[in-house]
């Protein structure tokens, strides 16, 4: 791969030929679709006009699932609330919470959030500025694991992570808690299936993942109207949210046809950026460092060079018209070659394990205000051997790792960082294979899936107890 000098990042200096700059009348959300070519025949894949769907998902969700308007008092979220300050959360086992209707969700996330009727507007919440993704905490979310298994389906994945969501500590006044999650658009090969394969390869223009939406929801809400209300609960929990997107050529598909990024860098940008129309604030580029640095690159084919992913990010800038969102690359360094590129924050890169480390890092890098390359807890290839005191010590350091807060460095972490999976399966194998649980001798095969997802024994839950404590003491 051919590294550019620094000079190269300005966008003026990329090739016209190159550029497939969409009309000039463009205006935000609506995608020139006529720039999204078919390798093999010139023909338009899909007409990308950004988010048009209702207005209000929330309010359709919770009408189609409870037959009402407005939500109800929650005696039970009443009896799980975990309390810090005026922030708020549930405390309960996931596989509790998970089992609750979408309904009685949105009526928790209401009483949490106190509001009486679903508000007609939400926003991403407002903390850290545009820049906040340089200071975040990232958590991701597998919704395939945590999905609805039935008769070889995969589904509901989406309205089980708004269960889970409920969960986890929300952001601080400083730094954002940041829910991403490893899969929007399908798989490749058994979406939507029990014969679902890795997550690390992705079909682009294909619509949204099987495992994501809700069978039920079928000719009654759209699955962007899904994704959006799944992004404003998380918003109005005080959530921002992402996605993992790979950058290896041999890892994408367009339309199920090669992918190349000669001819399709345009259909994976209006990809990435249709994304943050549904709602979403940042992207997870996997394998980010490789755009720089080939040196030990275990991806599939080509990756954009640093001049072409600088393009790629200001582009999506562009046609989402914001200006505010995070770009996040995975294992990139302190380097301000990253920085240049646009990358918001790099992960795996400061040693958790020593919190002098990680403060180390933080003052090298508190000059810096918009990138930073942080710690991780542990990330997508977790062997899932690590004790419950190496996690908190981790957690510890990602989140208290400065002399001064507004130097905190990002950091990256897995569900299994605060809820713990079930100790037969790890975040690498839930990534590469779609692993159906059974776990108790619950009626239905998706009771039982969910019953043996999670650790519920004693340990883990003293364990999540211990890193709501770590996470309440970053609240203020």
């Amino acid at each position: 791969m051919k590294i550019l000098p620094i000079s190269s990042y300005n966008i003026q200096n990329t090739p016209k030929s190159r550029r497939n700059t969409p009309s000039q009348t463009a205006k935000k959300a609506t995608y020139v679709s006529n720039m999204l070519y078919n390798d093999l025949t010139n023909k338009a894949l899909i007409n990308f006009n950004g988010y048009f769907g209702d207005k209000q998902p929330i309010k359709k969700l919770y009408a189609i699932t409870s037959g009402n308007n407005e939500p109800k008092y929650d005696n039970w979220t009443n009896n799980h609330i975990y309390e810090y300050g005026y922030k708020k959360w549930i405390n309960a086992a996931p596989n509790e919470v998970l089992k609750r209707t979408p309904a009685e969700t949105i009526d928790t996330i209401m009483n949490l959030t106190g509001n009486r009727q679903i508000p007609e507007r939400i926003e991403t919440p407002n903390i850290g500025g545009k820049n906040w993704g340089r200071t975040a905490n990232y958590i991701e979310i597998n919704p395939r694991l945590i999905a609805k298994y039935e008769n070889g389906v995969i589904s509901d994945g989406l309205l089980n992570t708004m269960k889970l969501m409920t969960l986890l500590p929300p952001s601080s006044e400083r730094a954002a808690n940041c829910i991403i999650l490893s899969q929007l658009y399908p798989s490749l090969y058994g979406d939507g299936t029990t014969n679902d394969e890795t997550l690390y390869h992705v079909d682009l223009h294909r619509g949204i993942s099987k495992n994501l939406t809700a069978r039920g929801l079928d000719h009654k809400m759209g699955d962007d109207e899904q994704v959006k209300a799944f992004n404003d609960l998380a918003h109005l929990l005080g959530f921002k949210t992402g996605i993992r997107m790979p950058l290896s050529e041999g890892q994408l598909r367009i339309k199920g046809k090669d992918f190349s990024w000669l001819r399709n860098e345009q259909a994976y940008i209006d990809a990435c950026a249709w994304a943050i129309d549904l709602g979403f604030d940042s992207i997870y580029f996997d394998s980010g460092k490789h755009v720089v640095n080939i040196n030990g690159y275990c991806g599939i084919g080509a990756i954009p060079n640093a001049q072409q992913m600088s393009y790629i990010l200001r582009k999506i800038k562009e046609y989402s018209g914001r200006s505010d969102l995070s770009f996040i690359g995975e294992k990139c360094s302190e380097s301000s070659i990253y920085s240049a590129i646009g990358f918001n924050a790099g992960t795996d890169w400061s040693n958790a394990n020593h919190i002098e480390n990680v403060k180390y890092d933080s003052r090298k890098q508190a000059s810096s205000e918009t990138y930073a390359a942080g710690p991780d807890v542990s990330n997508d290839n977790d062997n899932g051997e690590m004790t419950f005191d190496e996690r908190l010590n981790r957690l510890n350091s990602c989140l208290f790792g400065y002399d001064n807060p507004k130097d905190k460095l990002p950091a990256f972490m897995q569900i299994n960082d605060i809820l713990p999976l079930s100790p037969y399966i790890n975040t690498h194998q839930v990534m590469e294979h779609a692993i159906q649980m059974d776990g108790s001798e619950a009626w239905t095969e998706c009771e039982r899936h969910l019953d043996g997802v999670f650790r519920t024994d004693e340990n883990a839950r003293k364990y999540t107890q211990e890193v709501y404590k770590t996470f309440s003491k970053s609240l203020y």
